[in-house]
């Protein structure tokens, strides 16, 4: 049986079987003795999207649009159409995704399931929020239509549910209009933490997508640097590249693990954050570049080698600004950071998903490449800063954290246990549960 892994490679998956149904109205025979788990893209870093040894519902072939409603801008589509697909179709027609991840390929229902979010959060929330009904396939063979007036207690139950809920077979979500597939954007150098809280201040309700790179490797006057990257929808523009999503670069094998070391990694920041030497620049740049960076380069994930990589996302309140501080310096203290860090602000638009990530603060995300025992120490320590001050970790991105953090992580825990199909599960579940 062919392995399907998740995005951060820590360990090879191998389901007992794998079920791909070609339409929405196809049966599957559940067997009461076996475990169960939706599978999209495999762009799920940690352990929520595998189930050792259980069976695995792909979504490849269930790839279609199903309907578009031009006056209410909703578009209905099976489980495994991508955000890929949506773009390539809609924007030429003058609309974009409402909320977005920062790659392109992950479906629909993989969406759903994660209850994704965006540059944008401060001002929309989460992909949920746009959400407004889909189907389920239970395991006992019954289709349930959600929606925030039917069947409404499962319907926040899957947003952001991690697949547990059932098999989503289709959903409808609405796009937002826009005139360009140009972002007008604003780079600004911070030079430290308590800099960038100012600059992100100032333009908070100027701009609909704010991110921020931050340089978790270097310590001394350097510490606590990064750039901040704010942007609008272009009103209008001649130079319009169109539709892009094509990989220009590719790792095609795995890096030996002694590539990303602290050398390596403080000479990418030092040129990253000093590629340009203006502390303010300006300009109108493609979609593509602005919210998928790494989709430029294919199969990225094998630069840190075949031991894989933990990627570590929290989020602490507003008045938790401390715990951001207390992280980093322990990650520069420990050598292990990488160059991709991502800063943004959550805004307190709730999606309404019992197991949904976000909450009103600041959100950093890290990877970690995978050194075994010492990795998950400095995780553990990380947890316990996030969790002191308030703070959750991001599930949908977790291959490691305790049960009991997951359980303080996430209020809505007992009110989503109800809604559990008993016969789906994954290896993310059963560890949290153990």
């Amino acid at each position: 049986m062919a392995s399907l892994n998740s995005w951060g490679n820590l360990r090879e998956h191998k389901p007992n079987q794998v079920l791909n149904p070609e339409f929405p109205s196809d049966r599957i025979q559940f067997e009461p003795n076996r475990k169960y788990l939706g599978f999209g893209k495999g762009r799920s870093y940690g352990d929520s999207c595998q189930k050792q040894g259980g069976t695995i519902i792909r979504s490849n072939f269930l790839n279609r649009f199903i309907y578009f409603d031009e006056a209410t801008r909703r578009l209905s589509v099976e489980a495994g159409v991508t955000l890929f697909d949506v773009i390539q179709e809609f924007m030429p027609r003058g609309y974009f995704l409402p909320v977005t991840p920062g790659t392109q390929f992950v479906t629909v229902a993989g969406a759903i399931a994660n209850d994704v979010h965006g540059k944008n959060h401060h001002c929309v929330g989460n992909f949920g929020n746009f959400v407004d009904a889909l189907t389920l396939l239970r395991s006992d063979g019954s289709r349930i239509r959600c929606s925030r007036t039917e069947n409404e207690g499962m319907f926040y139950a899957t947003i952001g549910g991690l697949g547990l809920t059932g098999f989503i077979v289709e959903a409808t979500f609405r796009l937002i209009p826009i005139k360009s597939t140009m972002i007008q954007q604003r780079s600004i150098k911070f030079s430290c933490l308590q800099d960038y809280f100012a600059k992100e201040e100032s333009v908070l309700n100027k701009y609909d997508y704010i991110v921020s790179w931050l340089d978790c490797a270097s310590s001394g006057k350097n510490f606590g640097r990064g750039i901040l990257m704010a942007g609008n929808h272009a009103a209008s523009v001649q130079r319009d590249v169109g539709v892009s999503g094509h990989a220009k670069l590719d790792v095609p094998f795995y890096f030996p693990n002694f590539t990303l070391n602290r050398l390596t990694v403080n000479a990418f920041n030092h040129l990253y954050y000093n590629k340009s030497l203006a502390s303010v620049s300006d300009a109108v740049i493609s979609y593509s570049p602005f919210f998928y960076p790494l989709d430029a380069i294919e199969n990225w994930n094998r630069i840190y080698g075949k031991r894989g990589f933990y990627q570590y996302q929290f989020v602490v309140p507003l008045q938790a600004k401390p715990a951001l501080e207390r992280v980093l310096r322990r990650v520069v203290e420990s050598g292990s950071a990488s160059f991709l860090a991502v800063l943004k602000r959550f805004g307190s638009i709730s999606s309404g998903g019992y197991m949904s990530f976000p909450a009103e603060g600041y959100t950093l995300a890290m990877d970690f490449a995978n050194n075994g025992q010492k990795t998950l120490e400095l995780l553990n320590e990380l947890d316990a800063i996030v969790m002191n001050l308030g703070g959750r970790i991001y599930a949908a991105k977790d291959a490691r954290m305790s049960a009991q953090t997951f359980k303080s992580s996430y209020p809505g825990l007992p009110t989503f246990l109800s809604y559990i199909d008993p016969h789906f599960s994954s290896d993310f579940w059963e560890r949290v549960n153990s």
